[in-house]
Parts: structure tokens; sequence; C-alpha cells
């Protein structure tokens, strides 16, 4: 998006969304568009006057070329009509132009507003608060979806253009865009930015979370990020409570758990606690598990710290814990209420740290993105992209198989090879550097099952190669390595499931491999112990 980013103001009929808009675009100095304002000057005439004439559904088509129309332009701030949103395309279309922001307040509320008003044909009916309130049932789910809320109920107009003036100020200072992820029964946004961190108890408050926060956190992060976190949190009048524990995988357990929520019991907290998980992969299962425990669940907010939990294991409500006998063995599925990406948190990482997230971006690009994995081809790219595109093939697949049932198995392409050979490393090989291995066996094994191009696991190996990846196996017996593959969670009626590559862009689960094949095959080709 090369023009400055609009600012998008939504919600129900009587939240205020006009006179909220006008008066934050003379605050930012942009011009103001009132959608309605302008579909019936192009028509003219009222909007009212449209419905009764030319009806609805004109009016949404007319509704939705202004959106496309809008979309395309930036620097403005826009107010839509109450209804314009609700149609998932028009919302699509202005959250890549911008910042979307959704007045929110009660049905009450907004029956005190409108009650008296006769120029509102949504309402026409002969029980008017019924028709309110069953119109805004309707429109919640839509509604939810728009990432940054705004409760106007008790608050003034200049209360409420203060908040919104506060993050369109905030989107722009730190390059934010969001996507969506919508699970049945709800949804919650990912937010992309660069110095996000700061802003964390605003992001909070914009997703109605205002209750004590527990931040949890490993003993590397929490060094150097563990007090910014805190300090956003309290600026914006919310209390804020630590854990930290010893980092690594081999905390990634029941015990961490159970010391976690016998420390929440401890402190008081109840069931308004938002935990926000503050670090990697094995934070974001760890708290993420606690999470859907404790008083049988509390809300659940990501703030990845690493490449690789920015781009996977942050999104998809996928949280565990290991047992002795095997990795994410114990957990559940846990719908965070949103995920703050800031990319400023990776900075400072080591390469090879970087080099091991950027593993499940070249899983992503083979999956379903060939231009994700020419970028990562190039000599260069930009990570801000990488993450996006990343998170848009995993949105794509999780919405679609949101508990794992059957599209989602596409995600553990190189898992099965990786979680053994870590488990055999005993977890001193990074995850992201297994990942890279697997990737690089899964496409040899589908390449001797004449399923893709001969050059493909060349073409793989050396994207990895050029990212500072190891991408051949570490010594380990190939009975070793099969009996590690056995524990995979993943197994269909005790058969192993691998995901091969049929090209870059396409995948395909496979479940008729016996294990003579792939013993055969790691004799081949993974590393025999010396």
């Amino acid at each position: 998006m090369n023009a400055p980013a609009n600012l998008v103001i939504t919600g129900f009929m009587g939240s205020g969304k006009s006179a909220v808009g006008r008066l934050v675009a003379e605050r930012l100095g942009r011009p103001f568009v009132d959608m309605d304002a302008v579909l019936a000057q192009r028509l003219g005439m009222s909007v009212p006057d449209v419905f009764a004439r030319l009806g609805e559904r004109f009016f949404r088509r007319e509704e939705a070329a202004l959106c496309r129309e809008l979309a395309a332009q930036g620097g403005m701030v826009i107010a839509t009509g109450g209804g314009a949103l609700v149609d998932r395309a028009n919302r699509e279309a202005m959250a890549a132009s911008g910042t979307l922001v959704c007045l929110t307040a009660s049905a009450d509320t907004l029956w005190e507003r409108l009650s008296g008003t006769l120029d509102r044909p949504m309402l026409g009916s002969a029980d008017r608060r019924a028709r309110l309130e069953t119109l805004l049932a309707v429109r919640k789910p839509a509604y939810d979806e728009i990432p940054h809320q705004v409760s106007t109920d008790g608050l003034a107009l200049e209360q409420v253009a203060s908040r919104v003036e506060q993050i369109a100020r905030l989107a722009d200072a730190h390059r934010e865009r969001s996507l969506v992820v919508r699970y049945p029964g709800g949804s919650y946004p990912i937010f992309l930015t660069h110095g996000g961190l700061a802003e964390l108890g605003s992001y909070l408050q914009s997703r109605r979370l205002c209750g004590p926060v527990l931040v949890i956190t490993d003993s590397n992060v929490g060094r150097q990020w563990a007090d910014p976190a805190r300090a956003a949190i309290e600026a914006a009048g919310l209390s804020c409570h630590l854990f930290s524990f010893a980092a690594g995988e081999s905390s990634k357990n029941l015990q961490t758990v159970q010391n976690l929520i016998e420390h929440m019991v401890a402190t008081g907290l109840g069931r308004d606690t938002t935990v926000v998980a503050l670090g990697g992969g094995v934070v974001g299962d760890t708290a993420g598990l606690v999470a859907s425990l404790y008083m049988r669940g509390v809300p659940f907010v990501q703030v990845p710290t690493s490449v690789l939990a920015m781009i996977d294991s942050s999104v998809g409500a996928k949280v565990a814990v290991d047992l002795p006998v095997g990795k994410n063995l114990v957990g559940a599925f846990k719908q965070p209420h949103l995920v703050l990406v800031d990319t400023a948190l990776v900075d400072t990482l080591p390469m090879a740290e970087r080099a091991a997230g950027l593993a499940e971006a070249v899983k992503a690009g083979i999956i379903a993105d060939p231009k994700l994995f020419e970028m990562l081809e190039g000599e260069s790219y930009e990570l801000g992209e990488v993450i996006e595109r990343s998170l848009r093939v995993k949105i794509e697949v999780v919405e679609a198989d949101p508990f794992e049932s059957g599209r989602r198995a596409v995600l553990n392409l190189g898992h099965t090879f990786a979680h053994a050979y870590e488990a055999l490393s005993h977890y001193s090989l990074r995850h992201g550097e297994a990942v890279a291995i697997g990737l690089v066996l899964a496409a040899r094994l589908a390449a001797s099952r004449n399923l893709c191009a001969e050059d493909l696991p060349s073409r793989v190996r050396a994207c990895l190669a050029r990212l500072g990846l190891q991408t051949e196996p570490p010594a380990a017996a190939p009975e070793a390595v099969i009996a590690a593959m056995r524990t995979d969670k993943k197994r269909l009626s005790g058969r192993l499931r691998l995901v091969l590559p049929l090209g870059i862009g396409s995948v395909r689960v496979v479940d008729d491999l016996s294990e003579a094949e792939l013993l055969q095959f790691l004799r081949e080709n993974g590393a025999a112990p010396a």
C-alpha cells in the first residue's frame, strides 16, 4: 500500500461513526468521507429513499463499489454505513487499505440514541426495539472481526474521538497491518507491527480485555522484554503480574503448568485474568495450556518473540506440553483473543535463531505460496512481508480446518521427521533446524515415489542452505528414527501419515508408507551413526 493508510470507522447505527469520524479527521488533518452521505449525493436521494425506491440489494451493490473505490485511495478518515463492513469482501478491502475501528454500544444505549429517529430504514418494523436487538445480534460476528474495538457506552463524543485518534496515531507510528483468523463461533486479529509492544496495554483494551494481566515468559526473553511489557500494560491502567520459567524445551511440561496454576491461585487471579504469552513457541504452548485449564479457561493473548513463533506457533490455537515419551502429547485447542506481532522484538536475535524461524516460512511457501518460496530463494527479502505471507498461508489452512480433522494436516510438512530428530537430539536441535532437515527429507521421499520433479529436493535444500540452515540429518540409527516417529500424535490407525511436496505450492498427505519402505529410505538418506 503506497498511499498513507486510511482510518475506517464502522459500527452499528447510532454508535457515532459520522460524528466521531468528522472530529478525528479534524484532529488528524485528514479529509473525512461519510459513505452514506457520498452515496446519497451520487444517487440523488437520501439513504431511506434509496431503500424505499430501489431496495436494499441495490444499495448494497453501490456501497460495495464505493468500498472498493475508497480502499484504492489513502490518507482519509472514512465513516461507513452500519452494514457496509458486515460484508466480508468489503471488510477485507477496507482492512487492506488501513486501520479499522469498530464503535460499540449496548442495545440499551443504542435504543436511547435511536428511539426518536425516523430515518433508519433497517429499523422498519412494528417493534423497532426488537428489530434493533435482532439486527445487532446478526451483525455482531462481523463487528467482532474488526481489529480495534471502542466502547462508546457512557462516553462523550470527545472521549470516543480521543480513543480513536490514539489508535490511528499508534497504528501509523508502528506501521500496523492486521489480519483476521476466523474459527467456529468467533474470530481474532493478528496485529503486524514494528514497535507495537510499547502499546500492549492499548491493544488489550481494544479487544475489551480490561482485567488483571499475567505475563508468562522465560528466563531469556524476560531479561529483555518483561519490563517493557509490564510498563506498557500498566500505562494503560491495567494491573500486571509476571511469571518466568527456565528457558528451553525441557520446561515445556506438566510440572511447569502446575507451578503456573498454583502461582495464579496464590496471587488471587480470577476468571477475568488475561494470560499473555511473551516468548517463543515453548512459552506460547505452555501459557496457552495454562489459559485453557485455569478456572476452565481465561482469555489468552500471544506476543511472539521469535520468528518461528510469529510465523507459525502463535496462530492456530494448538497448545500443548511434552511428556517424557513424546512431544506435544498433552494439549488443547485454545483460541487467542489477539496476536501481537512486533518485528522489533526479533531485530536483535542471533542470525541462527532468525534462520531457524524462516524454515517455517519455507514450509509455507512449499505448501501454498510459490512467490514466498521464490522470495526466500533470492538474494534478499523483507522480513515483515515474509511473516505476513507465511501467516496468510497458515490462516487459510486453519480456517478451513480449525480442529485438525483434515486439511490442516498439510501444516505438518517436514514435522514428522523433525520431531523425531528433535527427540533423538534431546532437543539440542532447534525446532526450525529440525524442520529444515524434515523438509529436505520429505522432498527426497516424494521424489523417490515419483510424486515430484527430480530437482525439487535440491531446490528445497539450496533455499534452506542459503538461509543458513542445516539440511542433512544428524547421525542416528534409522531404527531409532522410526521408533521416535511412532510416538507422533498424527498417526492414523497405527499408520504414519506424512505430508509430501508435489511441487512448490502443492502438497499431499500420504498414509500408505510402510515402515519397511521408510526404513530403506532412511538408510539411503538419513545419516547413519558413526
